[in-house]
């Protein structure tokens, strides 16, 4: 058979009760230019291809569930970003993190921490999670103390919780390299997350070292990144993805109604 693009058709018969008995048929014919369908996403090898870029002082353009984000691990490449953005000086960066990472890191109480896992393990649900913490953690003290201050709140860092199947194997790195990984939406600020590469700005995408595109993100509906909570003080710092959501599970199995800060 000529080598050409694949068109497969199929089949399906019907029994007289109306059910799908059996694909009877499937039929492959050559047509023309040969193309091959696209493989699966290599979500480990992409992740370590950005975080090994990114251990080295470059930019990332990453695919999160609530967008794509502009990521850094130094002061130089985190200032980059602010500035391309056009950042006012109370944005602050978030930090790329799982939940070992919130253990070790965040400073919270029983309930902040029953929270974070009801959220994110329970309900599998994204947030950004802010808290008091550790600043002596050794992958905070590799940053210089100016990019820490752009990071941090009244002794507060948000956390990016719980963002996919890339977000966690990036985040798996940056825990087992102590690298930290730091950024915000990859977008000029005030203009809205973006779900696709090709709707990210120009000057956005050329500051990047590698872009990992792998399409529409999940979250795209929401039109917005992830909600911010406060995870101690319950305040709703940002309304995004999935609010309406974790609103549900904190009133269903917490009793509270949040508060919009």
């Amino acid at each position: 058979m000529a080598q050409g693009r694949w068109k497969e058709t199929f089949a399906v018969v019907l029994d007289g009760q109306g059910d799908f008995s059996a694909v009877v048929a499937i039929r492959r014919e050559s047509e023309g230019r040969k193309a091959l369908p696209m493989p699966r996403p290599d979500i480990r090898g992409d992740a370590r291809r950005a975080f090994d870029v990114i251990k080295g002082g470059g930019i990332g353009i990453l695919p999160m569930d609530v967008g794509y984000s502009a990521i850094g691990g130094s002061a130089a490449a985190l200032k980059t970003i602010f500035d391309t953005k056009q950042r006012v000086p109370s944005k602050l960066n978030a930090m790329v993190a799982d939940c070992a990472l919130h253990r070790d890191i965040h400073i919270v109480d029983q309930r902040g921490a029953e929270i974070v896992a009801c959220l994110t393990e329970d309900y599998d649900l994204p947030v950004g999670a802010i808290a008091p913490a550790r600043m002596d953690h050794p992958l905070l003290t590799k940053l210089t103390s100016e990019a820490v201050n752009a990071s941090q709140k009244d002794g507060t860092i948000v956390m990016l919780l719980n963002a996919g199947p890339f977000h966690a194997e990036i985040t798996r790195l940056s825990r087992e390299e102590v690298h930290p990984l730091f950024g915000s939406s990859a977008n000029v600020s005030m203009t809205g997350a973006k779900f696709r590469v090709e709707d990210i700005e120009p000057q956005i995408k050329a500051i990047a070292d590698v872009i990992i595109d792998h399409g529409l993100r999940k979250y795209h509906c929401y039109k917005a990144s992830s909600t911010l909570l406060n995870v101690m003080t319950l305040e709703v710092v940002r309304i995004g993805s999935c609010h309406e959501i974790i609103c549900d599970v904190l009133k269903r199995h917490f009793q509270i109604d949040l508060l919009r800060a």
